[in-house]
């Protein structure tokens, strides 16, 4: 049976400049944290997998020190207090509607679950944003029929595979029959790796990177009468008349698979804190 595997940032909804970008800075502003990411300066950021890590790019030394944050304890405590406000923060957003989803999103989720596919999100966002983004944007009908792995669920996060390989072990998928939706060189260069075919939807931050080894590249999934999705890259032939549908992905699992390159799966931790 074939898969439908979606990032959620950038994917499910455009999330990361008018979602975390000011949940990161409102978060950084109550605890005292000076620091004030620019949209330019979040661009970079978001090369960063993981929410945590990118709150640690911050913490020099100086930093760390005039915040009080003594030793590797301190520090990780910090930042596990100030990643869950910020999550918190974010899901507020997400509950308010002020990022709707992405063009397509909710059409191709309901074509592939009335024709039987596997659904699941792969990401490295905390759980309980992933699951209120994914929500809101296909509705809590479709969004039970998701497997969502988030997060701290596996040690190294994207551009490395581990993802998208724990994925494909849980689901007992195969490779063959699977399609992930992604938005970043990242996250691409992670499917990649897992081998696997990989429809790139751009999105705000990411429209100039390398998409190299992608399947197929638009500037949106589209719909019929909305939005037109812009065929940006096309190696797989195939057909978007506008909008990606259930064909258009047929058509590129049809094309032969990327080879995985030996990328093996670590262990998967078992977090103690959703991330």
């Amino acid at each position: 049976m074939p898969a439908l595997i979606f990032d959620c940032d950038g994917v499910l909804a455009d999330t990361e400049q008018h979602g975390h970008l000011p949940a990161f800075n409102r978060t950084f502003t109550d605890f005292n944290v000076p620091v004030q990411w620019s949209v330019e300066e979040y661009a970079e950021k978001v090369k960063i997998g993981g929410g945590k890590e990118r709150m640690r790019s911050i913490l020099t030394p100086e930093l760390a020190n005039s915040l009080g944050l003594k030793d590797d304890a301190a520090v990780d405590e910090a930042i596990l207090a100030w990643h869950q406000r910020k999550t918190a923060v974010y899901k507020d957003m997400v509950a308010s509607g002020v990022m709707p989803a992405r063009p397509g999103i909710a059409r191709i989720v309901q074509e592939a679950h009335d024709a039987g596919w596997t659904l699941a999100v792969a990401s490295t966002s905390a759980e309980p944003a992933v699951r209120a983004v994914l929500t809101h944007a296909v509705g809590e009908g479709l969004a039970k029929h998701f497997a969502v792995f988030a997060g701290d669920v596996v040690p190294a996060k994207k551009p490395a595979p581990d993802i998208y390989l724990l994925a494909l072990r849980e689901l007992n998928l195969d490779p063959d029959d699977a399609i992930v939706v992604e938005d970043s060189a990242n996250g691409l260069r992670a499917a990649l790796g897992a081998g696997l075919r990989t429809l790139v939807t751009v999105s705000g931050y990411t429209r100039q990177e390398d998409f190299t080894g992608a399947s197929l590249v638009v500037s949106s999934l589209g719909d019929p009468g909305g939005e037109a999705a812009e065929v940006l890259a096309d190696d797989a032939g195939a057909d978007v008349p506008g909008a990606v549908t259930l064909a258009t992905l047929q058509a590129i699992l049809s094309t032969p698979r990327p080879g995985r390159g030996g990328a093996t799966l670590t262990t998967p931790l078992t977090p103690t804190e959703t991330p």
